[in-house]
């Protein structure tokens, strides 16, 4: 049976998780399917990366969310979109009215007289 899941990563007492999809029998920190998002709860307020489209997949096939994971995808609003999903609504719409699209982080200008690539 496929979870999703929290999978802990960051240094000693400053925790940040991936939202993972692994088989409900292997241990927390073990290889996992997909990493399919993000959460940090250290910061305020809570960080939320999450690939909406791959969620609302693994949820249709039949993965099931812990009751951590559950908690962010409600405030997500991805568990409302997946009874649209079963609904009949289609993947491609509800991950479209999300804007997966996330901008791509800007990367840092060169300064004035580097050349850009070396460094």
């Amino acid at each position: 049976m496929l979870r999703i899941r929290l999978r802990r990563v960051g240094a000693k007492r400053q925790p940040s998780y991936r939202i993972v999809v692994a088989e409900s029998t292997t241990s927390r920190d073990s290889k996992s399917l997909e990493v399919i998002g993000f959460y940090n709860p250290r910061t305020e307020p809570e960080t939320v990366r999450l690939d909406e489209g791959r969620a609302l997949y693994w949820l249709s096939v039949g993965a099931s969310p812990s009751d951590a994971v559950a908690r962010i995808l409600k405030t997500q609003g991805t568990m409302e979109r997946l009874e649209r999903l079963r609904a009949g609504a289609t993947l491609e719409s509800l991950v479209a009215e999300v804007g997966v699209a996330a901008p791509a982080p800007e990367r840092a200008k060169p300064a004035a007289g580097e050349a850009e690539g070396l460094g």
